[in-house]
């Protein structure tokens, strides 16, 4: 598998800017609605090579979950979904990521969710690089992928007298980040 080097992402660590970036999610509600949440703690590092190879490693506060809903939010908490006390962390740690182009990035990597790690694929867009005001080099990068909350353990749902189960299995993943170029 060969990587093309990119002129927008040059060598070095890019670390997260969590002020100017969002780890999100949206899951179907009944069947008939989407709810959408974020995580409000997180960090991560993206590191490109020479050759421009890249690696991304991410970790993520599960009890920072907010749906701008307090009481769903503490159930999302619970063993019945993230299980924060036992697991506090979600992790991203990459295998593999290649960027076709400028403008587009894979990330296939091991996706570790309530103490379940399985493999996961993201995909997205470089979005561009620039200074800013203050003399740091920053690119912008938007990821999406899905995953099942099954294969995470997350099992908990009600069937509905519609056939619709209360909680869909399938969850979207939108990650959109600033990343900020540290000095070597």
């Amino acid at each position: 598998m060969s990587t093309t080097a990119t002129t927008v992402i040059t060598p070095g660590t890019w670390s997260i800017d969590p002020s100017h970036s969002t780890v999100g999610f949206a899951v179907k509600h009944m069947g008939i609605a989407t709810v959408r949440g974020e995580f409000t703690e997180f960090e991560g590092a993206l590191t490109a090579g020479e050759t421009g190879v890249l690696a991304v490693d991410a970790t993520v506060q599960a009890a920072s979950v907010d749906t701008k809903e307090p009481q769903r939010d503490e159930h999302l908490r619970s063993a019945d979904f993230f299980n924060a006390e036992a697991h506090p962390r979600f992790t991203l740690v990459s295998t593999s990521v290649t960027q076709p182009d400028e403008d587009s990035i894979r990330v296939e990597g091991r996706l570790t969710i309530n103490g379940v790690t399985n493999d996961v694929v993201l995909t997205g867009d470089v979005l561009g690089a620039d200074v800013d005001p203050w003399g740091n080099e920053r690119v912008g990068i938007e990821l999406r992928g899905q995953i099942s909350r099954d294969d995470y353990g997350m099992r908990f749902n009600q069937a509905l007298g519609s056939g619709n189960m209360l909680v869909g299995d399938k969850v979207k993943m939108s990650i959109d980040v600033s990343l900020v170029k540290q000095a070597a």
